[in-house]
């Protein structure tokens, strides 16, 4: 027997012996895999090209599967984008809210804590580039605004006024306008998003922010400027104007 023909004979037994049981149990586990693999493709193109410039093919082929196979899991490039939306930032809303819901430290140790906490999560990883991409496009594609309007910016606003909120009734925040607070909150890790995505890559070293040095500020600018005071430190009206 020549070793090409001893080759193929150990093949065919190789073949022969594989349990039918295992070859489907591994390609159940390839399918289970497919939708999680589609999504971190769709993700890093996405982020890369923007919504308009994705075309599905490529993200399937990225995933290592055809465009038909993609149409399976996701029906329309639309809802690949709202479903990689759901499982990087919108799903994960009510983890963030039961982590509120169990810290016992004050409004300072908080607010630092869900700040530092969004931007190990969200802002440090290759999720940060959807918000400057619906930034970019939703005037382009209202459906994707609509949908990260309710998905993604409402539950943020509600999750950061419990933040708020609770620290007034512990009397460690002064009475605000929750409406508009929360765009204090949020515009700092938007312009650090903003900065990250479109001038970090180009800007000297000299230029440089450091994210956590930027958080830490603004935590500290916040609180100290939403903080109850005592009444004989609280400035008058006549002071303001």
């Amino acid at each position: 027997m020549t070793a090409r023909s001893r080759l193929v004979n150990i093949t065919d037994q190789s073949v022969t012996n594989m349990s039918p049981t295992t070859t489907t149990v591994k390609r159940e586990r390839r399918k289970e895999a497919r939708p999680g693999e589609l999504l971190d493709a769709a993700l890093s193109i996405f982020v890369a090209k923007g919504f308009a410039a994705t075309r599905v093919e490529e993200v399937a082929a990225r995933a290592g599967v055809s465009k038909g196979t993609l149409f399976l899991y996701f029906p329309s490039k639309e809802e690949l984008f709202k479903a990689v939306v759901r499982e990087n930032i919108a799903g994960r809303f009510p983890e963030w809210n039961d982590e509120l819901t169990q810290f016992e430290g004050d409004s300072f140790s908080l607010l630092a804590y869900v700040m530092h906490a969004w931007w190990q999560r969200i802002g440090m990883t290759e999720a940060s580039g959807i918000t400057k991409l619906v930034m970019s496009e939703a005037g382009q594609f209202p459906e994707i605004a609509g949908f990260y309007q309710q998905e993604v910016i409402e539950p943020s606003h509600a999750l950061l006024k419990r933040i708020l909120q609770r620290g007034i009734d512990r009397g460690e925040l002064r009475p605000l306008n929750m409406e508009y607070a929360v765009y204090s909150l949020i515009a700092p890790m938007i312009f650090l998003l903003t900065w990250k995505h479109a001038m970090a890559p180009c800007c000297p070293p000299s230029q440089i922010i450091d994210p956590i040095g930027f958080i830490d500020t603004q935590v500290d600018l916040l609180f100290n400027g939403m903080r109850a005071q005592p009444a004989a430190d609280a400035p008058s009206s006549s002071s303001l104007t």
